[in-house]
């Protein structure tokens, strides 16, 4: 039972706390296709991508039906967010990579905008040689720099979507895998007020965090906060692991069936940093009806207790 300075939220406003939702494909459109599909699932947030995932196409979308995707947001309250392509690299040796990649996070960013989300979340992407030459990873930081700075200094209006920063498994020569690197990353953007942080909990328990153990959880994010400071944990992508802790692997499992278990996402809902961030789930089969991952994401989001700031 809860201890009474640690109160167990009502649904609503568990659900105005930590709305949860899951990856939805857009399909017959903004609204027909994705919209519908997240409201017949019971989410309270989702996430799309807004052109091919796995090309370069910049696909533009219809005025008609940006507005009325802001709108029904709006209306139904849902929070909702874009991923960017995962062709994305940032750290690229390869000019034409690092160049597409600069320009599709900018297109995701403004298609963000002109639909009414919060948010685009975005690889942190690797350099890719097998070398492990140090140099090669200090050029890639500084083209992490060079194409992602101008980009959020463009960002005029605090209301504009965040750049959300995914730190990766660690396989490869990852730029950002796991918690710690996120601190040099966030200091090659000046720690820029609009660059968030997007938690996906397969690929920082894969890359190391003891996700696991009683506590880590909680001590992951703190370590997040210390890193990033305040509020710059915007979202939570909810993901169980097929692998160990470490493995580097980026393999989901559905929630409570891998190797971290329900018990860091009960501590995942208790923390105060985590006040007002939306869980995305990305398992295998979350946007099939009848899946068990979002009922059980609500189920210990209503009985964690929620601890102040």
């Amino acid at each position: 039972m809860p201890l009474p300075h640690t109160p167990v939220p009502t649904d609503a406003e568990a659900t105005r706390r930590n709305p949860v939702g899951t990856h939805v494909p857009v399909g017959k459109g903004l609204v027909a296709g994705a919209l519908t599909t997240a409201l017949d699932l019971g989410c309270e947030t989702l996430q799309i991508f807004v052109g091919n995932p796995r090309g370069w196409a910049l696909s533009t979308g219809k005025p008609a039906d940006d507005e009325a995707f802001r709108e029904a947001l709006v209306e139904r309250g849902i929070r909702a967010f874009v991923h960017a392509p995962y062709l994305v690299n940032l750290g690229s040796p390869t000019a034409a990579t690092y160049e597409k990649s600069v320009r599709t996070v900018a297109h995701n960013l403004t298609r963000a905008a002109q639909i009414g989300t919060e948010g685009v979340v975005v690889h942190t992407g690797s350099f890719v040689d097998p070398s492990g030459d140090p140099t090669l990873f200090a050029t890639a930081m500084r083209q992490v720099r060079e194409g992602l700075l101008p980009i959020l200094e463009a960002i005029e209006d605090d209301r504009a979507p965040w750049l959300l920063l995914e730190p990766t498994a660690g396989l490869g020569r990852s730029l950002c895998a796991g918690v710690e690197d996120l601190h040099g990353y966030l200091e090659a953007l000046d720690h820029h007020p609009k660059a968030g942080i997007c938690l996906d909990t397969c690929h920082v328990f894969a890359a190391g965090a003891p996700l696991d153990e009683t506590g880590g959880a909680t001590a992951t994010v703190d370590r997040i906060v210390e890193i990033g400071g305040p509020d710059r944990l915007r979202l939570i992508h909810a993901n169980d692991s097929m692998d160990v802790r470490g493995a580097f692997k980026d393999r989901h499992a559905p929630i409570g069936q891998g190797h971290i278990g329900e018990g860091a996402f009960a501590e995942l809902f208790a923390h105060p940093a985590t006040d007002g961030v939306p869980f995305v789930l990305e398992t295998p089969g979350s946007r099939d009806a009848g899946n068990p991952d979002l009922p059980l994401l609500k189920q210990l989001r209503a009985t964690a207790p929620v601890r102040m700031r």
